[in-house]
């Protein structure tokens, strides 16, 4: 599986960005999709994921309300739709994916898959 994220950039507070994540590989129904994010000199965490077949969804309490997840089947691509946002949403956004699509871990090492990250940085 290869993932391709975009779609970062400056915002200022209470503005809006939508991130994309290109997918490519085989079995991707049978996967699991997720953001997550990184802030400088924090470690990596939790944001959002989704079952790319059914489409079920977990969000971490920080962003709940705020941002949505979504996929496209025939774009093969995954969404961060991110609004309201604040400073402290200040990381670098980084897509990724597990086989298994019943479970939605929000621990990093579950996910062996990785995209490489998209800089958002929201301005005060």
């Amino acid at each position: 599986v290869q993932l391709q994220a975009s779609g970062g950039g400056l915002v200022q507070t209470g503005g809006s960005l939508r991130l994309s994540c290109v997918v490519s590989g085989r079995n991707l129904n049978s996967h699991g999709m997720g953001w997550f994010r990184q802030a400088p000199g924090k470690e990596r965490e939790f944001v959002a994921a989704i079952t790319w077949r059914g489409g079920s969804t977990r969000y971490a309490d920080s962003v709940k309300g705020r941002f949505t997840i979504s996929r496209d089947y025939v774009k093969d691509t995954m969404y961060l739709r991110m609004n309201s946002l604040k400073p402290e949403d200040t990381a670098v956004y980084y897509c990724t994916s597990r086989q298994g699509s019943t479970w939605l871990p929000v621990d990093s090492d579950n996910y062996p898959y990785w995209g490489q990250g998209t800089l958002v940085t929201v301005s005060s």
